[in-house]
């Protein structure tokens, strides 16, 4: 039996699975609300009772834990994530580990993903892959050479900070970045600066509602536009897809993967982006390493949160107390 927790924003879910190595099998998953109002310390404590009630009486053994970076994932560590103010310093493997008395083993959820997506998805028999979120925000994992990088201090697949122009879309805290433009949030704020232009100039909302302030549009309001004909949706879309592109030559230029993985928004509307995104590629990425390279959907859809948690737990190994990767060799 085996556990994972899966740690985000808004909502935390614990899952419950038997795995055989090649295969896992979802038992149960509960969901509960990430709580603002108490502490890192009672949230986990909530995360640990929900686990007993779900083991009831069996015990579990390995348990994986998936959160946003930045962490620390040889010591278990979560170091002040920007989508959980104040879990600075939050010791969770340890706290895991000694309730259950079995690894709690901490990771990147990126990474996770990344190696999810690898094992058991759209990844399978790469030794190179390059994992992209494009959800509400840009993050990246790395499989290079059969193995997941993580990098110096975990800081390894940042693809969203990296800046492709000088002015645009905010994201991951920077104007114009990868994040910027191919992110929900980036598709978000692309989408509200355009309502804004066609309002002050002739009172045409698009395919939005008139009524609607510009920053309550959202991500598949313009998708769902788009695949319905609208042009102003198609155009924020096709600039999505161009940069997309951009940010994709950058990757396969630097990896030389052989698959990039990407989710979410993409894996949702790939129709939409896919023509824009290769264009682009075509002009900006080495030949060579473009003609090598295949862009492909995630295949685990809504589960992936799920499968990367328990992926944690079957792939990562313990050496001398601390979590490692542990793959190929």
């Amino acid at each position: 039996m085996i556990l994972g927790i899966d740690i985000g924003g808004t909502k935390c879910a614990v899952i419950k699975a038997k795995a055989d190595g090649e295969n896992i099998e979802l038992l149960d998953k509960r969901k509960i609300p990430t709580r603002m109002d108490i502490t890192p310390e009672e949230m986990i404590e909530s995360l640990i009772s929900l686990a007993d009630e779900m083991l009831d009486g069996e015990k579990a053994e390995k348990i994986g834990i998936s959160c946003g970076g930045p962490l620390d994932s040889r010591n278990g560590i979560i170091l002040g994530p920007p989508n959980l103010p104040g879990w600075d310093e939050v010791h969770i493997s340890e706290r895991i580990s000694q309730h259950f008395g079995v690894p709690a083993l901490l990771q990147n959820d990126a990474n996770a993903c990344a190696v999810a997506e690898w094992k058991f998805g759209a990844g399978m028999g790469a030794d190179n892959m390059v994992f992209l979120t494009f959800g509400t925000g840009l993050g990246a994992g790395l499989i290079l050479n059969g193995r997941l990088y993580t990098g110096t201090n975990d800081n390894a697949g940042e693809a969203g900070h990296i800046r492709l122009e000088r002015f645009g879309p905010v994201g991951y805290g920077k104007a114009g970045s990868f994040e910027g433009f191919c992110s929900g949030g980036g598709l978000r704020r692309l989408g509200a600066q355009r309502l804004r232009q066609l309002r002050a100039e002739a009172g045409d909302a698009g395919f939005w509602p008139a009524p609607r302030a510009a920053e309550a549009v959202t991500a598949k309001d313009i998708c769902m536009a788009a695949q319905a004909g609208d042009g102003t949706a198609q155009a924020i879309v096709e600039e999505s897809a161009a940069y997309l592109g951009m940010g994709l030559s950058i990757l396969i230029d630097l990896f030389n993967p052989e698959r990039i993985v990407i989710g979410s928004i993409f894996a949702r509307a790939e129709a939409l982006f896919r023509p824009g995104m290769e264009a682009v590629i075509a002009r900006e990425a080495l030949a060579q390493s473009a003609a090598v390279c295949r862009v492909v959907p995630a295949q685990l859809g809504d589960s992936i949160g799920d499968v990367a948690a328990l992926t944690i737990a079957i792939e990562f190994s313990q050496k001398n107390g601390k979590s490692v990767t542990d793959y190929g060799a």
